[in-house]
This record gives structure tokens, C-alpha cells and sequence, in this order.
């Protein structure tokens, strides 16, 4: 089945059909990771529960956890105001990110004062 046509008709997709898709732990707020979904991926993650991207690089959809064992159960999924970015409320099982790192954004603060 595909994706809901009224959730379809909301989504404003990149030129390769792609929305990004932001990871946040449910319960405390916690800004895991971005990743991309399609139609597909979305719908996936819509019905089964567990949070699907499609990877640009490999040319394919993955489940996160599949593989690594850190799963992300999905709570809620919302789109912002312009339909262009979704918003993943999930439950993290483990680390999010391919570092081993629980979150991708651990890199650091950037200093917005060096403009």
C-alpha cells in the first residue's frame, strides 16, 4: 500500500523526492540524528512502528537497528509548517549514531559568535 494520498499531498519533497526526517528522543528532547525518507520510508515507518530512511549513498531503505541492534521505536511523527522537514519523536535502544556516539550532533558547538 502506499502512503496516505493526504499525508502525500503535504510533503514538500527535494528534487530526488526526499524530505529530512530529524530523530528526537520522545521523552527528553534529545536531538538524536537526520536522515532522509521518501514516500516509501515514511509509510513504512507510519505502519510498522520502527523508524525507515532510504540511504542516498547505498541506493536503499534501512530500519534503523537492523543491522546494529540500536533500534528506534517511533512514538510520533509530525510535519512542520511548510511540509518540508519531519519531526521523528522516537525511543532510542542504544546509540544513534553510526559513530557509536548516542547522538550525531556531539561534535561540538559551533561558535555563532565568529561571524
Amino acid at each position: 500500500m502506499p502512503l496516505d494520498p493526504t499525508i502525500a499531498a503535504r510533503l514538500k519533497r527535494d528534487v530526488h523526492g526526499l524530505v529530512p526526517a530529524i530523530a528526537q528522543q520522545y521523552d527528553t528532547g534529545e536531538v538524536l540524528m537526520m536522515a532522509w525518507m521518501d514516500d516509501e520510508a515514511l509509510h513504512r515507518t507510519l505502519t510498522t512502528g520502527r523508524a525507515t530512511y532510504w540511504s542516498r549513498s547505498r541506493g536503499e531503505y534501512w530500519v534503523k537497528g537492523d543491522t546494529s541492534g540500536h533500534v528506534q521505536h517511533v512514538k510520533s511523527v509530525a510535519l512542520d509548517c511548510d511540509g518540508d522537514t519531519l519531526l521523528v519523536k522516537v525511543d532510542q535502544v542504544g546509540v544513534a549514531c553510526h559513530t557509536g556516539d548516542r547522538t550525531c550532533f556531539d561534535a561540538g558547538a559551533l561558535d555563532a559568535g565568529a561571524a
